[in-house]
């Protein structure tokens, strides 16, 4: 059995015919690891400080931003609260406070005019006469 390599079609041979200056040759010198490896811790020292930096600025930056953005969302979120409330309709707790508040007017203008002079040109209204619209028509509550 033939084992064996072919760098050429020329040119055969086994393992075992290897020249021998190929065979004698040392592997990787020892000192190149240690050197490529002094490069390289070189190369992150002088790079770390940088990183380190760049990465606390950048950090700074975000930090700024979601800031902003927190107190952009603040701003937006009460302008559309604002807004909500003017477009909302009435409930009917509304409507309850303002027949009330319109009632306490009207007690208040009734107790002005009961003190006017009657010598007015225009005649004396009768409280039933102003309240004769829809509104004065229900009973109070």
């Amino acid at each position: 059995m033939w084992i064996g390599w072919v760098a050429a079609p020329e040119i055969t041979g086994t393992i075992w015919d290897t020249p021998r200056d190929l065979a004698d040759r040392k592997s990787t010198p020892p000192r190149l690891p240690d050197a490529v490896r002094e490069a390289v811790e070189r190369t992150l020292d002088a790079t770390r400080e940088s990183a380190q930096t760049t990465r606390s600025r950048a950090q700074e930056a975000v930090d700024e931003i979601v800031r902003g953005a927190e107190a952009g969302a603040g701003a937006v979120r009460e302008r559309v609260r604002g807004a909500i409330d003017e477009r909302r309709p009435a409930t009917s707790d509304d409507l309850r406070e303002l027949r009330s508040e319109l009632r306490a007017i009207r007690r208040r203008l009734d107790a002005i005019e009961e003190r006017l002079p009657a010598s007015r040109s225009a005649p004396k209204r009768s409280a039933g006469a102003r309240r004769s619209g829809s509104r004065g028509q229900r009973s109070k509550k």
